[in-house]
């Protein structure tokens, strides 16, 4: 919860990343305004994706998939009583999601989250340990029979030729791990929605923008195998109590398996 003012609390929070010469912000992403354009209505939601390969390739080079959870996203919101918060995944999601719990940079992203949080809210952090998650849980993989470059720029080419979907970032984990001197197999993300359908799960449940837009990340395994993962609109429903919204759900997942299957084939 924050003491200060929704744009206070965002500003405050991004001019700090931006100061941090180790930190790049990948994209700011304004669900209010997105939703706005599609003619709907959702109250101030913001959501920060940045990263700092030093500290998050170590995460990945344990276990690539941890790619479908980085960069790190800030999330700041008002709620329908004006009250503003900011949210974040807590290390120990990482650490249980993905079996990464003995990297030695978790304690630093850890910090470097949290400070980031109470500078821009003077206020107290509330955790909600991540003890129930399984390792790999909610996460949907496809392998591909194409090579890597072939299977990412057919899914690019699907999303950027879509109509509804508007394709927001994209994130080169191994040439992003190469600029500090670090080893990481091919990884790469996509960052992509649909405000028209993402919209309505914020209405019903706020922090859903914690997992919007939408993220597919394409990879290659140490036996030279291509997968292309993504999160389980199921898995979102429950993670943030999202209700009501099933066939929205059902649309969203449909639209994500047919563009991994189309750029697995």
């Amino acid at each position: 919860l924050s003491n200060n003012t929704f744009t206070d609390t965002y500003t405050t929070i991004r001019d700090a990343i931006n100061a941090n010469p180790n930190s790049t912000i990948v994209a700011e992403v304004n669900h209010g305004l997105n939703a706005q354009n599609a003619g709907l209505e959702l109250r101030n939601t913001r959501l920060i994706i940045f990263g700092n390969p030093a500290l998050g390739t170590p995460v990945m080079q344990a276990n690539q998939l941890a790619g479908i959870d980085l960069p790190q996203k800030m999330l700041v919101y008002e709620d329908s009583s004006q009250n503003v918060f900011v949210a974040f995944n807590d290390t120990s999601y990482l650490a249980a999601r993905h079996d990464v719990a003995a990297v030695e940079t978790l304690p630093q992203i850890q910090n470097a989250l949290r400070n980031f949080a109470i500078l821009g809210t003077d206020g107290t952090l509330e955790t909600n340990e991540a003890t129930a998650i399984s390792v790999g849980e909610g996460i949907v993989t496809i392998t591909s029979t194409n090579d890597f470059p072939t299977t990412y720029n057919k899914l690019r080419s699907s999303i950027s030729n879509n109509a509804n979907l508007q394709l927001m970032g994209e994130v080169n984990h191994r040439a992003n791990a190469q600029t500090v001197g670090l080893e990481l197999g091919s990884t790469s993300l996509l960052i992509f929605g649909n405000p028209t359908l993402g919209t309505p799960l914020m209405q019903n449940a706020q922090t859903t923008a914690l997992d919007l837009p939408q993220k597919m990340l394409v990879w290659e395994d140490e036996d030279s195998v291509v997968h292309i993962s993504y999160n389980d609109p199921n898995y979102l429903m429950g993670r943030h109590n999202i209700s009501e919204n099933e066939t929205i759900l059902a649309q969203i997942r449909e639209a994500l398996d047919g563009l991994a299957t189309n750029a697995a084939n």
